[in-house]
């Protein structure tokens, strides 16, 4: 992987962290985002020190706001010539309904539109850098519908409905922009990290987060699949997967549904202001 550049969302900790601290073994330069800059820059010296890789670099950025997603992708396009892998790790799971700097859902905000908005913005890039690779986090807690009536849960809000929705989205998105890529030198695929020892469910409530802690693997198990996906010569020319274990996996029915991909890509443009 040297000579590889990666960019990487929520690697500060859990899975994001331990595939930073993997591919950064192989040699690639690792570019990760941090909303906190005092925990960005402990989190690259530690990696620096556990893989003795110096081209780790952190870029400050709220995936909560659209303003500060775009300012990261200039930055990143002002500092590095070259994308060749993108990571869109971070999520989140809220007990409560709250809403994102744009004043949209959160769950829905920062799982879903941030990586949507992120590939957009980076994607001259990656097509500059073919082949290069798209791998979108995703859950194997995908199963459900697009409440495309309510898609922020503003009447009867459900964390584990908003989540799991996210979720979705994110598989239908990748499927979609599979195809949209095709030719272009450009994969994309879904990677499910199983349940993991991490902070996702610090905000999902109290029995949430003690079924993640007691249920949970270690997340260096967990990014596994996001490491192989990165840097394996086997899913060069695969695209439009969903993963699990290193294997291409059977995901749910809805996210096969391409009519609800194609209602989505739109609604999305719409929420970014996309024409």
């Amino acid at each position: 992987m040297k000579n590889k550049i990666i960019l990487i969302t929520g690697a500060t900790s859990g899975i994001g962290k331990e595939t930073a601290l993997g591919l950064a073994k192989m040699g690639a330069t690792i570019v990760f985002t941090s909303r906190d800059d005092i925990k960005g820059e402990k989190t690259k010296k530690e990696l620096i020190a556990k893989t003795n890789n110096k081209n780790i670099h952190m870029l400050n950025c709220d995936l909560a706001s659209f303003e500060s997603i775009k300012n990261c992708c200039n930055e990143f396009k002002s500092k590095f010539y070259k994308l060749h892998v993108l990571i869109n790790n971070a999520g989140v799971w809220d007990f409560k309904r709250r809403e994102s700097k744009d004043g949209i859902e959160n769950i829905f905000a920062v799982n879903y539109l941030a990586p949507f908005l992120m590939t957009e913005l980076l994607i001259d890039v990656l097509k500059k850098s073919k082949p290069s690779r798209i791998i979108n986090v995703t859950s194997g807690m995908h199963y459900g519908t697009i409440n495309f009536n309510d898609i922020e849960f503003k009447e009867k809000f459900s964390g584990a409905k908003a989540y799991r929705q996210s979720k979705l989205g994110l598989i239908l998105f990748t499927r979609l922009l599979a195809k949209k890529l095709k030719g272009t030198g450009v994969t994309v695929n879904a990677a499910h990290p199983g349940m993991n020892k991490t902070d996702l469910g610090r905000d999902a409530g109290g029995f949430s987060k003690m079924i993640f802690k007691m249920m949970g693997k270690d997340p260096s198990i967990g990014a596994e699949t996001s490491i192989f996906l990165a840097s394996s010569p086997e899913v060069e020319n695969i695209t439009g997967e969903y993963w699990a274990k290193k294997e291409i996996k059977k995901s749910s029915k809805e996210s096969y549904y391409m009519d609800s991909a194609v209602k989505l890509w739109d609604v999305s443009k719409k929420y970014l202001k996309f024409k």
